[in-house]
């Protein structure tokens, strides 16, 4: 019997190496080696407030405001107005107390189907292009692909990314600063202060289905036994970047979809780029676009594959790449 029990254990071994080093070679090979950066001709301009087409800007370029702030939006047009209204008339009085105070909002239109753009294009006409801009991307490229475009054609010293469902209360930004000084000395100028909703945790669990919990649970321990260590929230998109910091994370990012903040943090980990997690106001908002299954079950898959990329070295992290 115990002589039995050897051999299936030997067996299971065997099988479960087998399957590591098949799952290893399917996403050696079906790995990207650098990570697309192209932007279609369209992509390369934004509308001023009269209509009129203008080149963006390049994130290589010298910074000319204090704070960009990168809202990617997809189908946006019902949850967009809210959050607009409260992070520019937050940006607004600031400014007014400082008049030094200098921003931008870059919303990233992720190739909508429905008035995202033109939701947005009001604000646009409202506030001038120097502040508001619409970037209006040809085809979808999933949020973390949306973020990137955004920063990469951004101004700001410092560059926040913020959802557009108006989730984290907009002045939480200050925390955020707070967090991102306190890190100070920045190597290479470089630092990331992170929203955090894990003092939430409890609260969220009661609310949730022990399913939905059991996922949650599962999707941190792939976080931390595979890619990132140290940082409770990951997915949270409230995220205070110094442009320094943006600039080398994201010519480096491949996933652009719903598991980028965990590849973007490994990434920042990997070039020792001091991170913040900062407690931020949150609030759950209607109209997800998360499916909580299959939405969880690809990104534990991004996460597997992530490690395994880096890990076999079809991805490797180089220096900063140009976008063109």
């Amino acid at each position: 019997m115990s002589s039995l029990l050897l051999q299936l254990a030997v067996l299971g071994v065997a099988l479960a190496a087998a399957a590591l080093i098949l799952i290893s070679f399917v996403a050696f090979i079906t790995a990207t080696k650098m990570p697309h950066l192209h932007q279609h001709e369209d992509e390369k301009f934004f509308l001023n407030a009269r209509g009129q087409k203008e080149t963006l800007p390049n994130i290589w370029d010298s910074p000319t405001k204090r704070l960009s702030v990168v809202v990617p939006s997809y189908n946006e047009e019902k949850r967009l107005p809210v959050m607009m209204d409260e992070a520019l008339g937050y940006l607004e009085e600031r400014q007014k107390q400082d008049p030094t105070f200098t921003y931008e909002v870059i919303v990233v239109d992720d190739g909508s189907k429905d008035q995202t753009s033109k939701v947005a294009f009001k604000y646009c006409q409202k506030y001038g292009s120097d502040k508001v801009r619409v970037i209006t991307l040809v085809k979808n490229r999933g949020k973390g692909g949306a973020i990137r475009m955004g920063i990469f054609s951004s101004r700001g010293e410092k560059i926040l990314m913020a959802d557009a469902d108006g989730a984290t209360k907009f002045p939480d930004v200050e925390k955020l600063e707070k967090g991102l000084n306190d890190l100070q000395p920045w190597p290479e100028q470089m630092a990331i202060a992170c929203g955090s909703r894990a003092h939430l945790e409890k609260e969220s669990i009661a609310q949730r289905s022990y399913f939905r919990t059991l996922l949650m649970y599962g999707f941190h321990f792939l976080v931390w036994f595979l890619c990132v260590k140290g940082i409770r929230d990951t997915q949270c998109g409230f995220k205070l970047f110094t442009r320094e910091a943006a600039s080398r994370t994201f010519s480096s990012l491949h996933i652009e979809r719903w598991a980028f903040d965990v590849e973007l943090l490994y990434i920042a980990q990997f070039f020792k780029i001091p991170i913040a997690e900062i407690a931020v106001n949150w609030t759950e908002i209607e109209g997800s676009k998360l499916v909580p299954f299959w939405s969880w079950l690809q990104m534990g898959k991004d996460l597997l594959f992530i490690r395994l990329r880096y890990l076999t070295g079809a991805w490797r992290l180089e220096q900063t790449k140009k976008m063109n």
